[in-house]
C-alpha cells in the first residue's frame, strides 16, 4: 500500500483563484458548505471534508482524501502530478474530465442505431485504462458484451436507441443520416449533463461540426465540444463505442428472436440473402420493423438495385 493510499490528512497552499475554482467544483459535485471562523469556506460530502483557511491553506481530511488528492486536486487544480498518473501521462492518456460519445449500427442494415455516452473524471479514466478499454472495432463482440456492464457499473453512462421503425421515420423527415446522428448525440450529451456537470465532450466528427452544436439545448451549448476524426482513440470515447456496440448486439438478437430469423450485422451479400428470406416469410411491409430502408440493400433485396454501392 502506497503512502497516498493511507493518507487521511492533506495540507496544501492555494491562491485565491484556486480557492474560487475549487469552490465551484465542490458545488457542482454536491458538497455541503458551512461557515467556519477564519475560513473562506468548509465543505463536506460522504467521507471527505475540506477546510479552506483565509491564510491560504487548504486542509483535506477523511477516508476520501487519497482519491481526491490524486484524481482531482493535484492533476486538475494544482497541475502537479505526484501520485498514480505517471503511466497514464506516459501513454498520452488525458486525465481531463470529459464525456465521450459514439454510436453503433449506422453501417448495419438490420437493427437499431445506438448512441452512447460515458462520463469520466480522472479516476474514471484510470478505471477505463485498467480495464484495457479499446474502441469496439478493435475487440470482439463477446468482449464488448462482457465489458459493457462493467463500464455501466463504474461510470455514468447514457444510451439513446433509435429502433428501425423510428429510424425510418426520422430519415424520411430529415433525409440525412448525419442529422439523425447529430440529434442522437445531442440527446445523449444533454441526458448526461442533466445528472453530471462537465465542461468537455469528445466525439468523432461526422458531417459539418455545426450539426451537433445546433442540435444541443441549453446545458449542452455551454460545453467545449471537441469533434475529431478518429476520436475513438480517446479511451472515454472508446468506452462509449463499447457500450453502444453491446446494446446494438443485444437489440439485434432480440429482433432476430422476435421474427424467428437470423438478422446479420453489416450490409453484405448474406444480409441481402436474409432480407429476401425475411420478405418471403413476413412480407415487404415488415422490413420497416427490422431494417434501415434507405440503404441500397433494400433495392437489392427487392431486385431493384442499380448496382450502386451502399
Amino acid at each position: 500500500m502506497t503512502e497516498v493510499e493511507t493518507l487521511t490528512n492533506y495540507v496544501v497552499s492555494l491562491t485565491r483563484e484556486q480557492f474560487a475554482e475549487l469552490r465551484q467544483y465542490l458545488d457542482e459535485k454536491g458538497f455541503t458548505f458551512r461557515r467556519v471562523k477564519y475560513t473562506h469556506f468548509a465543505a463536506s460530502r460522504n467521507d471527505l471534508s475540506l477546510t479552506a483557511y483565509t491564510n491560504g491553506k487548504l486542509l483535506v481530511q477523511g477516508k476520501g482524501t487519497p482519491d481526491f488528492v490524486r484524481y482531482y486536486l493535484e492533476p486538475q487544480l494544482l497541475k502537479e502530478i505526484k501520485f498514480g498518473y505517471e503511466h497514464l501521462l506516459e501513454e498520452n492518456l488525458s486525465i481531463e474530465e470529459r464525456i465521450g460519445v459514439d454510436e453503433s449500427g449506422k453501417g448495419d442494415y438490420f437493427g437499431p442505431l445506438v448512441i452512447a455516452g460515458v462520463h469520466a473524471d480522472a479516476s474514471g479514466v484510470k478505471i477505463l485504462h485498467e480495464l484495457k478499454v479499446r474502441e469496439s472495432k478493435k475487440i470482439s463482440d463477446q468482449r464488448a458484451l462482457k465489458l459493457a456492464p462493467i463500464i455501466h457499473s463504474k461510470l455514468k453512462t447514457k444510451i439513446v436507441i433509435v429502433g428501425p421503425e423510428k429510424y425510418n421515420m426520422l430519415y424520411n423527415g430529415m433525409g440525412n443520416l448525419n442529422k439523425i446522428l447529430a440529434w442522437g448525440h445531442a440527446r445523449v450529451i444533454e441526458n448526461i449533463l442533466s445528472e453530471v456537470p462537465c465542461r468537455k465532450v469528445v466525439l468523432d466528427q461526422f458531417g459539418d461540426k455545426s450539426l451537433v452544436r445546433n442540435a444541443l439545448m441549453k446545458k449542452g451549448r455551454t460545453v467545449e465540444l471537441e469533434q475529431t476524426h478518429g476520436a475513438e482513440s480517446d479511451v472515454v470515447v472508446a468506452a462509449a463505442s463499447v457500450i453502444a456496440r453491446a446494446k446494438f448486439l443485444t437489440r439485434l438478437k432480440k429482433l432476430s428472436d422476435m421474427f424467428n430469423i437470423e438478422l446479420p450485422k453489416g450490409a453484405s451479400d448474406k444480409v441481402v440473402e436474409q432480407g429476401r428470406r425475411f420478405t418471403e416469410k413476413r412480407g415487404i411491409q415488415q422490413l420497416t420493423k427490422v431494417a434501415k430502408l434507405h440503404f441500397k440493400t433494400t433495392q437489392k433485396i427487392l431486385g431493384l438495385d442499380d448496382e450502386e454501392n451502399d
